[in-house]
């Protein structure tokens, strides 16, 4: 059985597909992309904190502060853990905040589409 649709409708039709093509989420994108803030790091981090504490990342990520923080950098970014971190965790009582600056480093340039060649020995003095 085969459906006639109207000259219209099939107008209205290849229209409206041509329009939602424009506007699907990917085109109503900003044009230049800008760096992620330190205040959506912060919200961010702030969600990993609540799975980590709902349990969702095991339960070493619980059992000590320092493996919470490990685990919430983990959830953040696991690309940027994996470069700044994952040879040499945080340890307890270290605040390491050449790696700290390294790790938002790449994030923001993770944000950017950027290359992250430069990011480790970055902030090395």
């Amino acid at each position: 059985m085969a459906i006639a649709l109207s000259s219209s409708s099939l107008t209205y039709f290849t229209l409206s597909l041509i329009l939602s093509s424009f506007l699907s989420p990917p085109a109503l994108a900003k044009s230049s992309p800008r760096p992620i803030t330190d205040e959506e790091i912060r919200e961010k981090k702030q969600a990993c904190y609540a799975d980590v504490e709902s349990g969702m990342w095991g339960w070493r990520c619980k059992s000590s502060v320092i493996e919470k923080e490990n685990c919430a950098l983990r959830c953040l970014s696991p690309t940027c853990y994996s470069l700044v971190y994952e040879s040499d965790p945080l340890e307890e009582g270290e605040k390491d905040y050449v790696r700290s600056n390294e790790y938002k480093f790449c994030m923001r340039k993770l944000s950017l589409g950027e290359s992250l060649d430069g990011v480790k020995g970055a902030f090395d003095y």
